[in-house]
Order: structure tokens, then C-alpha cells, then sequence
């Protein structure tokens, strides 16, 4: 496969330019689903790599192709046929024939399609520009990252943050601080159904657990909690996991969740997968994780709307 970015197996979107033009320059009209599927196939791009998303759901290598798209149209080596359907121009395959290898960085992208890019007049000059989405700036062809995957990249940044000081926090909790912390994400996750029934046992008297949600009004359907707030380093191991199980057994239960602010030892994971009774084990990058998603420790500073063009309005 072709040069790719330093963060992703899927190429920059300057290596999309010559696959494009390729699988268009057999004169046919194509669609911007089928295109793109014939461009992955061109680039031998895996299916792995293919289901590479951005944080909003988004097919990453069908992102930077929709870049390419844009970057194709407004040089006129495409023309957009009708709503979503693509074809080559004879300035796109002139282009192709003189130029074979196709375009293998940034700074020739930037060469090549800088011409035409719009351009400030001296009465449009707003103090902080916004490219449109579809539009590269100076600042995305020199980092090789588009505004919206920037911004998902910065976002991925702090909650790595986040997730780093909530460990942090936990790990130098009270030990019933944790316990309940851990029953408060379990709830929010939705187990304990819609009146969030969840109760933290704790104390030298809980029989191995440390709490119990009920799955349904009358407590038939119970999920049986283990939390172990453990210092980065010390690792929970299978004698931790055969306990828990040895407990859920004397409770009459058959599954529980065993959550530590640290990691479990390969001999501990293997054990909770082999193991008849349901175990599922979360450590504790998985939980900061959870409370960042589920909003557990934290809460939203600011949000932030990324618009596009509504193509159905302009059908």
C-alpha cells in the first residue's frame, strides 16, 4: 500500500489523487459510494483499514477521499455529473497522462492545488478564516490533517488527559470511594434498568463482593460486583479472579464483574475466559474510559457543532 499517515494505515489524501482519476478514467459516471469503493480496491487498502473510523463514526479512508473529491472538483480534473455522481474531465485525465505516479505528499498537493483554492479580497478578510468543509487550508495541506480530524484528534488528546488524572484520582481514592464509583458507571452504562438499582456492599462483612445491581424490580436478575483499587504496577491475578468466582458461587450468582484501577495478569484474563461462570474483567485504562463516555467524574466544558452541506436540500 501506498504512503500513509504517521497516525493511520490509510493513506494521506494527496495518494487518493491519481486512484481516483484511475478509476474514473474509463469515461464512466460513478457514484460517490461506488467510486469510493473502487478507489479502496485500487490502493489495496484491507478491510481492517477500511473500518478505521473517525471519532464521530465516520470511515476515515472515505473521509480523506471525500477531501480528494473536493480537491479534484474545484480544479476541474472531475466534474460532479449530479448529486453524488462523479466522471473524469479531459483536464483531470490530461493531468493523469502527464503525471502517472500521482501526487506523493503535501507539499506537491499544496503546489499543485493552491491555485485554486479561494482567495481573500481585500473586502473579505474576517480576523479568524473557516474553510469551508470540503475546502483544504494552508494549515491542513501542511499538516496533512483535515479541520475535522484535527479537532477529533485534539478532543482524542484530552481525554487521554482526563482519562490519565481520573486514574490518578481513583487510585488514591478511598477504597469505598472506588467501590461506589464503580457501581455509579455500571448504572450509567444502563445495568440496574431505568431506576438505577445498584447497591454497594463493602465492609468486612460483603462475602466477597463489593456490590450487586439488580437487573429487574424484584432482584431475580442480579450482577455481582468486584473492585480492587490497586497502584499502577501491581496487577490482579488469577488467585483474585478464583475468589471472586468462589464468592458469586456462595451467592448462587452466574456472572459478575471484576473491576480494578490497574490490569490483570495474563494468567487472570485467560482463567475469566476459560471459566464456565460469566466474568467480565475491566482494568482500569477500560474505566476511565467508560467514565469519560458515560460522564461518571466528569462533565462538559464546551461543545463544538461541525456542519456540512445538507446535499438532499440542493437535490
Amino acid at each position: 500500500m501506498s504512503e500513509a499517515s504517521t497516525d493511520s494505515a490509510v493513506p494521506i489524501w494527496p495518494l487518493f489523487v491519481r486512484p481516483v482519476l484511475v478509476v474514473l478514467s474509463d469515461g464512466a459516471t460513478r457514484s460517490r459510494r461506488d467510486l469510493i469503493e473502487l478507489v479502496l480496491d485500487e490502493v489495496g487498502l484491507s478491510e481492517a483499514d477500511r473500518a478505521e473510523a473517525l471519532e464521530s463514526g465516520t470511515p476515515r479512508a472515505a473521509h480523506r477521499i471525500g477531501w480528494t473529491l473536493s480537491h479534484l472538483t474545484k480544479a476541474g480534473w472531475i466534474d460532479r455529473v449530479s448529486r453524488a455522481h462523479y466522471a473524469i474531465t479531459a483536464t483531470g485525465r490530461a493531468w493523469l497522462d502527464t503525471n502517472p505516479e500521482g501526487i506523493r505528499d503535501f507539499s506537491t498537493a499544496h503546489r499543485v492545488f493552491h491555485p485554486f483554492w479561494p482567495t481573500k479580497t481585500s473586502t473579505q478578510q474576517p480576523a479568524a478564516p473557516i474553510a469551508p468543509v470540503g475546502v483544504a487550508t494552508e494549515t491542513e495541506t501542511e499538516t496533512g490533517v483535515d479541520p475535522l480530524e484535527q479537532i477529533e484528534d485534539g478532543v482524542a488528546r484530552i481525554k487521554a488527559d482526563i482519562a490519565a488524572e481520573l486514574l490518578e484520582r481513583l487510585r488514591t481514592s478511598a477504597p469505598a470511594f472506588f467501590e461506589q464509583a464503580v457501581i455509579d458507571v455500571l448504572i450509567a452504562m444502563g445495568y440496574g434498568g431505568a431506576e438505577g438499582r445498584g447497591k454497594h456492599i463493602g465492609g468486612s462483612a460483603d462475602g466477597g463482593v463489593d456490590g450487586v445491581i439488580d437487573q429487574d424490580a424484584l432482584g431475580l436478575d442480579q450482577i455481582y460486583v468486584q473492585a480492587k483499587r490497586y497502584a499502577d504496577g501491581n496487577t490482579v491475578g488469577r488467585e483474585a479472579i478464583q475468589a471472586f468466582i468462589g464468592a458469586l458461587h456462595g451467592f448462587g450468582a452466574s456472572r459478575g464483574v471484576f473491576i480494578t484501577s490497574s490490569t490483570f495478569t495474563r494468567g487472570a484474563i485467560e482463567y475469566a475466559t476459560n471459566v464456565a461462570t460469566r466474568v467480565v474483567l475491566i482494568d482500569g485504562t477500560r474505566l476511565a474510559e467508560l467514565m469519560i463516555k458515560y460522564r461518571v467524574g466528569v462533565q462538559v466544558q464546551r461543545r463544538y457543532d461541525v456542519v456540512e452541506i445538507d446535499e438532499d436540500f440542493f437535490e
